[in-house]
């Protein structure tokens, strides 16, 4: 079966379901991180791409994150961080 034959609810069960008959078992109990720094919550945006023939079609700005070790809570631990946030200083880096 290709991919355009299945219908969107089979698809969304695919990728949403994690019991025991799942494609996905290897997935269950894994975090997933956001797309979004973890000091202050910068995500990304959406608005129009536009055209010289002013068309629009939507797009996404996303926030320049890293992954960093960094101190929190005392403990070592890799975190995604925005740039402006490592600039100013409010993210310790562990050694």
């Amino acid at each position: 079966m290709f991919p355009h034959q299945i219908r969107y609810s089979d698809r969304l069960w695919v990728a949403n379901s994690f019991d025991a008959n799942s494609p996905n078992q290897e997935l269950q109990g894994v975090s997933v991180m956001a797309r979004a720094c973890t000091v202050c919550g910068k995500a990304p945006q959406s608005g129009n791409r536009v055209s010289h023939a002013n068309n629009k079609t939507r797009r996404r700005w996303e926030p320049n994150l890293q992954r960093v070790r960094a101190v929190v809570a005392g403990a070592h631990k890799r975190v995604m961080v925005c740039t402006s946030c490592l600039r100013s200083g409010k993210v310790t880096k562990a050694a």
